[in-house]
């Protein structure tokens, strides 16, 4: 699992009965959550002294309570320097998921250490934290959100961030729309990062049901990839995707590249009892720069390429002429792991 756990201003205090408490800054929320199906003991102070209480309603939606909370108020990521605004919203939303900054580590060292300029393109790119990590790395970025609202709200993030003047092109659009004309004018894109929602509307009604729709997409994307991609990140909250179905997804997509697929849960840690709480899954794929360059990795040489056990999760390398039924999946850190692979399937 990826941990975001390089926050300061955010923290899941505890969570227990379908509820986490969190500490925003210097307010505490309680929201629901569907992961949380156990019904630990409520010790912590902030239970019963928050600021507000999203309640979920047995018919669908919810609203909140508000007890003493600002309209808007900023927390900082401040690893990567960045600078959010929160307000609570709709559906018990406040603006930002902070367990996506264990991504925007990941690929915000990939864009420093690329060695080139990299354009990244961030596909329903909502508020724009994927987006300012990127160009706090140095990255030209293209932003692009069906919502206007959202739009404008990560503009004023990226103002907060001191990163007005970042070469980030904003754009209220279709994501699949907006890919294909792409596709027309003959843009290419070094990095894709997309984060779709389970179930969406564009702005002029578009349905996106994402079980439906997630593979077209990416394999649209890839017709827009330069000829070096540097990575290629998927997010997803949809119970049904799995991390080895988003390593199945991209390794099915990216064969053509040579470079690394890896796909996991993400999570925050809970300060109460030092555990894990699970929120949603990543698929990364990675280009393969130097194969040498790896730091405590083990290597197995395979047929014509290189074989290398990372951590603990999903892992597929792949290397050009070489189809997923040739990768594999790793699953620890043995040497032993290694030698004897779990293969994955060729898809028919």
């Amino acid at each position: 699992m990826w941990i975001a756990d390089n926050w300061k201003d955010y923290e899941v205090i505890d969570c227990s009965e379908g509820e986490k408490l969190e500490r925003w800054g210097n307010y505490l929320l309680v929201r629901p959550d569907p992961q949380v199906i156990w019904d630990t003991p409520k010790k912590e102070k902030g239970w019963f002294k928050m600021n507000a209480h999203y309640h979920r309603s047995k018919k669908g939606g919810g609203e909140w309570e508000f007890f003493d909370l600002p309209q808007q108020w900023t927390i900082q990521y401040e690893k990567l320097g960045l600078t959010f605004h929160l307000k609570p919203f709709s559906f018990k939303h406040t603006g930002l998921f902070p367990e996506q900054a264990a991504n925007w580590d990941w690929f915000s060292e990939k864009i420093r250490n690329a060695g080139r300029p990299i354009k990244v393109l961030n596909l329903f790119a909502y508020t724009g934290g994927a987006t300012l990590a990127a160009a706090s790395a140095g990255a030209a970025v293209t932003h692009v959100d069906a919502s206007k609202g959202m739009v404008q709200w990560a503009k004023e993030n990226a103002a907060a961030s001191g990163l007005s003047e970042a070469p980030i092109r904003w754009l209220v659009d279709d994501c699949v729309k907006f890919v294909e004309r792409e596709i027309r004018r003959g843009n290419h894109y070094d990095a894709i990062i997309m984060d779709p929602p389970s179930y969406g509307r564009g702005p002029k009604g578009e349905i996106w049901k994402i079980e439906e729709a997630i593979h077209p997409l990416v394999k649209l994307c890839t017709q827009i990839l330069s000829d070096r991609p540097l990575f290629f990140l998927i997010n997803s909250y949809t119970t049904g995707l799995q991390p080895a179905v988003l390593a199945y997804l991209l390794g099915t997509e990216m064969k053509k590249y040579h470079g690394r697929v890896r796909a996991e849960e993400i999570g925050l840690p809970v300060t109460s009892n030092g555990l894990v709480l699970p929120c949603g899954a990543s698929g990364r794929w990675g280009g393969i720069i130097n194969q040498s360059s790896c730091k405590n990795c083990i290597s197995t040489p395979l047929g014509s390429f290189t074989v290398k056990n990372f951590a603990w999760g999903f892992g597929i390398i792949m290397g050009p002429g070489h189809s997923p039924a040739s990768s594999f999946i790793l699953r620890s850190r043995s040497a032993s792991s290694v030698r004897n692979p779990t293969r994955i399937p060729a898809p028919s």
